[in-house]
């Protein structure tokens, strides 16, 4: 848990807000989830969840337990499953919030993550088949996803794609305790700590050669040949179906989105209420996912009301990491300090000029606030103003003197409009 002071806050929301806008342009309409939500909702959504991993309460006026939240998927399915269920198909909703998560390994705290996600409701397919409805939900969630990391600067964001049923079907005969070392291992691309857990069982060298079989980019293996060395080896077993799924999705996304899509057989991230189709999206930085989806058609009727669903979520810390590892700069806009000192002679004409800059620029959308002119360039870079507006008064008319702080530049104004203008250019 942290605080966020203005110049990361004023951060944090441009990059809300450019993410949102993106996924209005494509139709995705916002909703607001509450940040705490009955235990039970998540519960049903999620799986039986962790005590230690959530925070919990009572709420005092109905004696019912409650959660704040972990994932907000839950929740706009409990929406869309109760009020939104009559409404036309397709559902196309999108959010912004922060969710609560115990981190992993030694340091058990809380860590509040920014997200902005979107989420597809029945999506339907141009022939009306389950399978072609489902791959068109697939695709166009996979190419929002390329399409907004592209408009943040990510160029060389990628999005690894494999499906949620082939390493679970694998995994399912192996006692839980044993399943859940082996998928810590998968995730780790070991294959030898794989084969050691799994030393003397069935179908151990399947599952240890999901390690090997990612690739399909720039550079790679090609993902049509991780995918036929995949065959042979699933053939016969319960991860043959969803290998055939991730085939014919591979193929179909591969021609809308050639040079970001690379194929990972063997994820295992995520939560338990994906059923088919999962993607983690990439780029340097970080070091961890800056995003991640999937399918989850059991979802919504885990609310008794069946539809199949396909969405994703942006971590935000980790985008805005990976924007500055790629030298993308946020830009503030535009802002002005007018500083404003004088004799009791010029008292009046710098007041009636102060007013009118002010009241010139806030017009155009510039924030502007008066300092006193003495300490006013060091107030305008503590509180990363971009302008600096220094008042000369004159026998006649005052001049402006804007001073553009990230160059230094300096230019001189005689009009109000003018001035505002220039520090909008």
């Amino acid at each position: 848990m942290r605080d966020l002071l203005p110049e990361e806050a004023r951060r944090r929301r441009a990059l809300a807000r450019r993410v949102l806008d993106h996924f209005a342009l494509h139709g995705y309409q916002l909703v607001t989830p509450p940040a705490f939500e009955l235990a039970e909702v998540l519960e049903r959504g999620l799986g039986t969840l962790d005590p230690a991993d959530v925070l919990r309460f009572v709420e005092p006026g109905s004696g019912e337990v409650a959660a704040l939240r972990p994932d907000m998927t839950p929740q706009i399915a409990r929406m869309v499953a109760t009020r939104l269920g009559r409404e036309p198909r397709p559902i196309r909703l999108c959010y912004e919030g922060t969710i609560v998560r115990r981190r992993q390994g030694r340091a058990r705290r809380h860590r509040q993550m920014p997200q902005a996600g979107v989420e597809l409701y029945g999506a339907v397919g141009l022939q009306g088949t389950p399978a072609l409805a489902a791959q068109a939900g697939d695709l166009e969630v996979l190419g929002l996803a390329a399409s907004v990391v592209a408009s943040l600067g990510l160029s060389r964001a990628v999005l690894d794609l494999g499906h949620a049923s082939i390493a679970r079907s694998l995994l399912a005969p192996l006692p839980p305790v044993l399943a859940a070392e082996v998928s810590d291992a998968l995730g780790q691309k070991d294959g030898a700590r794989i084969a050691r857990l799994l030393q003397g069982r069935d179908g151990a060298a399947t599952i240890a050669a999901l390690s090997d079989l990612h690739g399909g980019g720039p550079g790679e293996v090609s993902g049509e040949a991780l995918l036929d060395r995949a065959a042979p080896l699933l053939a016969g077993t319960a991860a043959e179906g969803p290998l055939g799924e991730l085939r014919a999705l591979w193929s179909a996304a591969r021609d809308e989105l050639p040079a970001v899509l690379r194929l990972d057989l063997g994820e295992v991230r995520g939560f338990a209420y994906y059923t088919g189709a999962i993607f983690h999206i990439l780029a340097p930085g970080p070091g961890e996912p800056i995003g991640a989806g999937g399918r989850y058609d059991d979802l919504l009727a885990r609310f008794d009301a069946p539809m199949p669903a396909v969405g994703f979520a942006l971590y935000l810390d980790s985008v805005a990491w990976a924007r500055e590892a790629a030298g993308v700069i946020d830009e503030a806009p535009p802002s002005a300090v007018i500083a404003a000192s004088s004799g009791d002679h010029e008292a009046t004409q710098v007041t009636q000029v102060t007013r009118a800059v002010v009241a010139a620029l806030r017009a155009r959308g510039v924030a502007a606030v008066v300092q006193p002119a003495e300490g006013a360039a060091e107030y305008a870079a503590a509180w990363h103003f971009t302008h600096l507006v220094e008042l000369v008064p004159a026998p006649d008319r005052a001049t402006l003197r804007l001073t553009r702080r990230a160059s230094g530049a300096v230019s001189e104004h005689t009009d109000a409009g003018a001035l505002a203008l220039a520090i909008n250019s």
